[in-house]
C-alpha cells in the first residue's frame, strides 16, 4: 500500500458538534489515523428538516470531505445515516459508514429482556431504521420509540448539564417511563453529551447505548480489510471545521475530546 494512501484521513460529518462523541471514540480506538471533521452547526439541527432538505445538506458535507481527499467517510449524524447512507455507499467509491446499524448491534448485545428504547430526531424517528436494523439482528424485539426535539438545541447551545436542562429531560422522557425498557438506544450522537442528565432520569437499572464504540469497531475493521490502515508513525493532525459559530464549536470540542480544538469556519452550500 503506497504510503499516501495510507496517510489520508478519515471523514466525519454531522449535522452539528454530536458527532465528535464518535471522533472521541476513533481517537481513542485508533491513535494513528488522522480526522478531518465538518459540523454543519449554521443549519443544525437536521432533525425536523424535511428529507429532501437533509439530503442536500449531507451531500454537500459529502462533498466537502471528498475534497479533502478522504479515505473513508463515517456518517456521524443518525438523522443523515437514515435519509443518506444507502445511496452514498452506491455512489462513491471510498468504504461509507453510518451510526445506526454499529447502534443496534450494541443494544441487541447489551439488553436482558428485549425490550429497548430508542431516542432520536424527528426524521431518525420517522424513518423507521432503527426498528428495522434491531429486527435484523434480533429477530422478535420490543421496540419503543420517542423522538426528542429539545435535545441538539440544548447540546449545540453548550447545555448539558444543570437544573432547567434535567427538566427538559424529565418532560421529554416521560412518554418512555411505563416501558419495560431495560437498554436505551442514544440515536443521535448528540445525545451523549447529556447522558448522565438521561441516565439520572431513567433510572440505573437501563443500559444506555452510544453508537460511537460500536462505529469505531466497525472503521478499525473495515480499514483493516481494505489495507486502509495509517501504519506511520507520526502524530495524526487532525482537521476540524464548522459552518457556524466557530468560538463556541472550539469550546464544546475541546472540552469533549479533553483536548485543543481550534476549528476553522467554512461554507459549503452549492458544493453539491
Amino acid at each position: 500500500m503506497e504510503v499516501m494512501q495510507m496517510k489520508r484521513a478519515i471523514g466525519v460529518l454531522d449535522s452539528g458538534v454530536g458527532g465528535l462523541t464518535v471522533v472521541k471514540e476513533l481517537m481513542r480506538q485508533l491513535p494513528k489515523e488522522e480526522i478531518v471533521y465538518i459540523g454543519d452547526t449554521e443549519r443544525c439541527p437536521y432533525g425536523p428538516r424535511p428529507h429532501d432538505e437533509i439530503e442536500a445538506y449531507t451531500w454537500e458535507l459529502i462533498e466537502f470531505l471528498l475534497k479533502k481527499d478522504v479515505k473513508m467517510i463515517v456518517i456521524a449524524c443518525n438523522t443523515a445515516t437514515a435519509v443518506v447512507l444507502k445511496e452514498a455507499r452506491k455512489r462513491l467509491d471510498i468504504p461509507v459508514i453510518g451510526v445506526i446499524d454499529p447502534g443496534a448491534r450494541a443494544a441487541v448485545k447489551g439488553t436482558r429482556n428485549k425490550h429497548i428504547g430508542v431516542i432520536g430526531t424527528k426524521m431518525t424517528i420517522e424513518s423507521g431504521s432503527y426498528e428495522k436494523a434491531l429486527r435484523h439482528v434480533a429477530g422478535e424485539v420490543d421496540v419503543y420509540s420517542l423522538a426528542c426535539p429539545p435535545f441538539v438545541p440544548l447540546v449545540e447551545a453548550g447545555e448539558v448539564s444543570g437544573e432547567r436542562v434535567r427538566q427538559v429531560v424529565e418532560e421529554t422522557l416521560r412518554p418512555l417511563q411505563p416501558s419495560e425498557m431495560d437498554t436505551l438506544i442514544l440515536g443521535c450522537t448528540h445525545y451523549p453529551l447529556l447522558a448522565p442528565v438521561i441516565q439520572d432520569v431513567v433510572g440505573p437499572d437501563v443500559h444506555l447505548i452510544s453508537s460511537g464504540d460500536e462505529t469505531a469497531l466497525e472503521v478499525a475493521a473495515m480499514l483493516d480489510y481494505q489495507e486502509l490502515e495509517n501504519g506511520l508513525d507520526a502524530v495524526p493532525e487532525h482537521a476540524f471545521y464548522a459552518t457556524g459559530d466557530i468560538e463556541l464549536f472550539d469550546r464544546l470540542a475541546s472540552e469533549w475530546l479533553g483536548r485543543p480544538v481550534h476549528a476553522e469556519k467554512v461554507e459549503v452550500t452549492g458544493i453539491a
